[in-house]
C-alpha cells in the first residue's frame, strides 16, 4: 500500500504528500498550513507561548487573514469552557493536594521562605496556596515579573488574544483536551516531584534572565526546532516526565486533528514546544501522510 501511494504522488506531481519517516529540521515559522488526503480545504496550525512579556508579543503578519478561512479554532483546552463556572466547579478540588500535604510538607525551610517573600513582595501569601498542586504554582513563578502580568497588561497570553480573534469573526472554539484532562496530567507525578519542578521554575526564572529572554527571542525569530531544545534539554526532574507532558499528548492529538480537518478547515494554536522534533506535531502529521508547509 506504501508504495501504491508513492507511485501515486510522483505520477500526480504530489510527492510531498508521502509520509515522511525521517526528521527535517524546520524553517523558521509559526503559522503552518496543513493540506493532504481527505481535506477538501487546507487547516492551519500555530505555534503559541502561552505568557509572553507584553512588549515582546506579535501576531504573524498572515494570521488573521488564514484564521478567517477556517470554521473552528481548537487550542489545548476551549478558554470559552474555562469561563464556565460549572466546568470550573467541576475540576476545583483536583488542583489541591490529596490528604492534607501542603508545601511546606514538600519544601525545605529555605526554599518555603524564599517562595514567601516572592509572593509577599506581591502582595499574596504563600499560604493562599499551601495546597495547590506544585506544578500550576509552577507557571506563575515562571512567569517574568508579575505573574498576575495578564491583569496589569504587563503580559499576554497567546490563547487569550486567539479567542478574541474568534469571537471577533465568529468562529467556534474547542479544545483538543478537557481541562479535567490536562488536570489529571499532573496526577501521575508525585508530589515530591512537582516541588522540585516548582522550585527549578522559581530558581530559573530569579537567576537567569538571560534563558527566558533566549526562550523569547527564539520565539520571536520562529525558530520552533531551538525552543523545542530549550525544553528537552532541561534538567532534572522535568526530563523524565517529557513523554507524559509533551510526547503521548502530541501523538494523542493527531486522530482528532485528522477527524475536524475532514469534516472542516481548523485554525489549530497549541504550545510551540509541541511542534518541533522526531516526536512533535508537525512531524507526525507529516508522517501520516499531510503536507505541512510554512506560511510565507
Amino acid at each position: 500500500m506504501k508504495h501504491l501511494i508513492q507511485i501515486l504522488s510522483v505520477l500526480l506531481g504530489i510527492h510531498s504528500l508521502q509520509a515522511q519517516d525521517v526528521y527535517k529540521p524546520l524553517e523558521h515559522s509559526l503559522l503552518w498550513k496543513i493540506e493532504g488526503p481527505n481535506l477538501k480545504q487546507a487547516s492551519y496550525l500555530f505555534g503559541t507561548i502561552h505568557l509572553i512579556p507584553a512588549n515582546d508579543f506579535f501576531l504573524p503578519e498572515k494570521l488573521e487573514k488564514r484564521l478567517q478561512e477556517t470554521k473552528k479554532v481548537f487550542m489545548e483546552v476551549d478558554i470559552d469552557g474555562m469561563n464556565d463556572m460549572g466546568n470550573l466547579m467541576s475540576v476545583g478540588d483536583k488542583l489541591f493536594m490529596k490528604n492534607d500535604t501542603s508545601l511546606a510538607d514538600l519544601l525545605s525551610p529555605l526554599e518555603y521562605n524564599q517562595l514567601d517573600t516572592f509572593f509577599n513582595n506581591l502582595g499574596i501569601p504563600l499560604n493562599f496556596f499551601e495546597r495547590l498542586k506544585p506544578m500550576f504554582l509552577s507557571v506563575l513563578v515562571g512567569s517574568e515579573g508579575n505573574p498576575f502580568g495578564l491583569q496589569n497588561g504587563s503580559l499576554k497570553s497567546y490563547e487569550f488574544e486567539l479567542a478574541e480573534l474568534a469571537k471577533k469573526y465568529n468562529i467556534e472554539t474547542d479544545g483538543l483536551e478537557s481541562l479535567d484532562f490536562q488536570i489529571s496530567i499532573f496526577d501521575n507525578i508525585p508530589y515530591g516531584v512537582q516541588a522540585k519542578m516548582l522550585m527549578a521554575s522559581f530558581k530559573s526564572a530569579q537567576a537567569d534572565e538571560h534563558a527566558m529572554q533566549e526562550m523569547y527571542q527564539n520565539y520571536k525569530s520562529q525558530n520552533l526546532d531551538a525552543l523545542g531544545k530549550t525544553i528537552s534539554n532541561e534538567d532534572e526532574p522535568l526530563s523524565e516526565h517529557l513523554d507524559l507532558l509533551l510526547y503521548k499528548r502530541n501523538a494523542s492529538w493527531i486522530p482528532k486533528m485528522e477527524t475536524e480537518m475532514q469534516k472542516g478547515p481548523c485554525f489549530f494554536a497549541v504550545g510551540a514546544g509541541h511542534l518541533a522534533g522526531e516526536k512533535g506535531v508537525i512531524h507526525l502529521l507529516r508522517k501520516a501522510g499531510y503536507r505541512v508547509e510554512k506560511v510565507n
